[in-house]
């Protein structure tokens, strides 16, 4: 007895075009085919129990994350973060806690622009300041680039025009534009997160609630008219 097998060339982009699009296999030889496929799940079943058993997928799993660090930050420390935008960016435990915030508001971008501008005005080297300049462009400033931050065509278009010879000024007027940014709205609302409080030890102002009351309508009676 012969079955009729359907193969498709099309999915072997080595196979010529001419290959027939069907093969006779035998009884036995279809046997064989469906052994091989059952010993090749099992392999795989056994290889992902074992797997499991050793805790050796928390090492291959593309999808675990990193524990989270602990908390070393000092309330009295976070606090002081408060009193102004500078207080905050000033210390590199701060920088890392507001990068994380900006992370929940998909807008980590701007932070990372402006460390890589303040990065870029220590560079001494030409060639490093050129090389840096390009990839500050491609990274932040670019229309195709990955992580585009928000500024207008003008400051774009001078941007380009200065990193051909670039110096340690070029990204100044993205980068107080930036600034300008975050200060006035992403650290109010950094201030008030989850993030920043729990560092604190405080908890939110209070949500606002309605309160439901009775209201009562009294008529007032028109002189002259009899009581009820």
């Amino acid at each position: 007895m012969k079955i009729f097998v359907f193969l498709f060339p099309q999915f072997n982009f080595s196979a010529p075009k001419e290959e027939a699009y069907f093969k006779m296999l035998s009884e036995d030889e279809l046997l064989a085919c469906r052994m091989k496929d059952t010993n090749l799940r099992n392999k795989k079943g056994r290889l992902s129990l074992l797997l499991t058993k050793s805790g050796s997928h928390e090492n291959v799993s593309p999808e675990k994350k990193p524990p989270a660090k602990p908390n070393h930050i000092a309330p009295d420390l976070a606090m002081r973060w408060s009193d102004s935008f500078e207080e905050l960016l000033s210390h590199p435990d701060g920088v890392e806690v507001f990068t994380r915030f900006l992370r929940t508001q998909f807008s980590e971008e701007n932070i990372e622009f402006w460390l890589a501008c303040e990065d870029f005005k220590t560079t001494e080297s030409a060639t490093k300041l050129l090389s840096k300049a390009k990839q500050i462009h491609a990274i932040f400033i670019d229309k195709e680039a990955p992580k585009e931050i928000n500024i207008d065509h003008s400051t774009k278009a001078t941007i380009e025009k200065n990193i051909l010879r670039p110096n340690k000024s070029c990204f100044d007027v993205a980068q107080d534009k930036i600034y300008s940014l975050m200060k006035r709205d992403c650290y109010p609302r950094f201030l008030t997160s989850d993030i920043y409080l729990t560092l604190t030890k405080r908890t939110g102002p209070p949500a606002m609630t309605r309160r439901r009351s009775r209201s009562f309508v009294f008529n007032e009676r028109p002189e002259g008219t009899a009581a009820w």
